[in-house]
């Protein structure tokens, strides 16, 4: 009996969501966990003086024993069956002195209720019972969707056994046993907000408290302050410490806005006015840098996967255009032995040079990715990487890299050689604007579906006939066709005109047949024939109700018209006959 009281064990238990289930053991020292049967997962231990508060609710797979930490940190334990709550409670309040406190959920299936900023997570509670909480670790990102909207984004996981982000902080994070492989899972939640709220401040312990509630408080939006605890609670933007180098108001074309990038070790953030996004550097997979062909700009593209998310748009390539003039001094903000340890040779602790350089010297030091840059064996025919053209409505260039084509700005578009069937290469429009552009339309493999490049100046087409050709890669040349029909077309609308010509020398030879054509015009002129008058014949008078004198005064207007309007009735009596 001694020895149940001095350690207590529960099997069936999972920790944190683990994908596996496992055995926990409650001693005075603290607690330990282990996956049953050497199962996927490592062991963990907790000293029990961590310990600050202890909550039993229901959970996923039964019920659930949440503890909340001195270091703001959480943890679940989920698989207890209802009748050990008494064992439970027993061995909290002998152990650690702490009340084990019953939680009731919220099962109305309302989605409006209060939102509660605890010191690990975000609770939104019904009627005063949580209806759900969200770990601060849990948080990947937080934006302000609309005036009082708020987004919030949740962690995607990087494998099988990692959740993604901050790792240094508590909760499920730290031990790296979420389940990440689910086929589905919750990325993104709104918030709407609305009306004014008072700014909080935390006490000691981490917990919300009002300010001095003294006259003049000041009242802020309730989104804009939802959204600023937020961001300070998860920790979104990264300790100002922290940061590498920081590059302001850079243009990007793709979203569309100027961002700040603050660079981090493992990460980088763009700072805009309405949206903050931060982009693990793993999360690169493509990184580019393309001269724009009109000798001002240079482009820097990374392409992202899993892509960036503004709402229900996504965006898997950022686009900057960076001044090719403009030069930057920066001093990174590094300490000796980690530039001369981790990235020795990668990185310099000083870089004068223009802007695009060195911020694509240092995403490649601190991301250990490749720059690519156009293909040196293409060269436009006025000496460019790039070829101007359109996607759709889009205008944009088009460059030719070593394996792959790369169209920018929107919609950025990527395809690699491996996966092209055919090139075709046509013309499009009538004669006179066929002769001077053409199209260039990409069939994938298998299927994959087609992109077309309209609107190509004609110039280029040599050179990139010798870029196929030099690539291997299958070119069809459908504008020879076209040129072999505007051929014929132009041979036959000149026999039709030599024929023409030989009809009205005919007609020039008959003689008397050409005066009788003649008389029969003149004969149907005559005033007999004619049942009404014409508004523009000399002979027409109004039918309405005006005077005489706006009688004289539009057949005075009409005698000073043009003296083709007199011939008309003959045109119209040939039309008529």
């Amino acid at each position: 009996m001694s020895e149940r009281k001095t350690v207590e064990e529960f099997n069936g238990i999972y920790l944190d969501l683990s994908k596996q289930p496992g055995k926990v053991k409650f001693a005075e020292a603290g607690l330990a966990w282990r996956p049953a049967g050497g199962a996927g997962g490592e062991n963990f231990a907790l000293d029990g003086q961590q310990f600050t508060q202890c909550q039993w609710s229901r959970g996923a797979r039964g019920y659930e024993v949440k503890i909340l930490l001195r270091d703001s940190g959480l943890i679940q334990l989920d698989g207890f069956e209802a009748e050990e709550f008494d064992r439970v409670v027993k061995i909290f309040r002998l152990f650690y002195g702490l009340n084990l406190e019953h939680k009731d959920h919220a099962l109305k299936g309302w989605n409006w209720g209060k939102g509660e900023f605890g010191k690990a997570e975000l609770a939104f509670s019904v009627q005063n019972r949580p209806a759900f909480e969200i770990p601060y670790s849990e948080v990947s990102n937080t934006n302000l969707a609309g005036k009082n909207e708020v987004a919030v984004e949740f962690s995607l996981p990087a494998g099988g056994n990692e959740t993604g982000t901050n790792g240094h902080m508590g909760g499920a994070r730290t031990k790296g046993r979420k389940s990440g492989a689910s086929k589905d899972q919750l990325v993104e939640m709104r918030f709407y907000i609305p009306g004014t709220a008072t700014k909080r401040e935390n006490d000691d312990d981490g917990e919300d408290k009002s300010m001095d509630g003294s006259e003049g408080e000041e009242q802020h939006n309730a989104a804009n302050l939802f959204y600023e605890t937020l961001m300070d609670k998860a920790e979104i933007g990264e300790v100002a410490g922290d940061t590498f180098a920081t590059f302001l108001e850079v243009l990007h074309l793709t979203p569309r806005g100027r961002f700040g990038i603050d660079m981090y070790e493992a990460s980088f953030r763009l700072r805009g006015k309405t949206y903050d996004y931060k982009i693990p550097y793993d999360n690169i997979k493509k990184f580019m840098l393309l001269p724009k062909p009109d000798d001002l700009h240079t482009l820097i593209t990374i392409g992202l996967d899993p892509p960036l998310r503004q709402g229900q748009t996504r965006y898997p390539f950022l686009v900057m255009q960076f001044k090719r003039e403009e030069e930057v001094t920066i001093e990174l903000n590094m300490t000796k032995e980690l530039l001369e340890g981790k990235y020795k040779g990668k990185l310099n602790a000083r870089y004068e040079q223009p802007q695009h350089t060195v911020v694509a010297q240092v995403f490649r030091g601190l991301s250990g990715k490749k720059i690519v840059q156009p293909s040196k064996e293409f060269v436009s025919h006025h000496q460019q990487s790039g070829v101007k053209c359109s996607i759709k409505a889009n205008e944009g260039h088009l460059y030719c890299l070593d394996k792959s084509f790369m169209f920018v700005p929107k919609p950025a578009t990527y395809i690699p050689f491996d996966n092209i069937s055919v090139i075709v290469m046509s013309r499009v429009g009538g004669a006179v604007s066929a002769s001077r552009t053409f199209d260039i339309t990409v069939t994938m493999k298998n299927g994959a579906g087609e992109t077309l490049f309209s609107n190509i100046n004609r110039e280029e087409q040599k050179p990139l006939e010798d870029f196929f050709q030099a690539k291997g890669l299958r070119t069809k040349n459908e504008m020879m066709d076209d040129s072999s029909a505007l051929i014929a077309a132009a041979l036959k609308d000149a026999d039709m005109a030599s024929s023409d010509e030989e009809v009205v020398a005919a007609r020039a030879d008959r003689g008397s047949a050409d005066e009788d054509e003649e008389s029969v015009d003149e004969d149907f002129k005559t005033d007999s024939e004619s049942d009404v008058a014409e508004e523009y014949d000399s002979a027409h008078e109004s039918s309405g109700s005006g005077s005489d004198a706006e009688t004289a005064d539009g057949d005075a207007g009409r005698d000073s018209d043009p003296p083709e309007l007199a011939e008309r009735p003959k045109k119209k009596a040939k039309t008529s006959k």
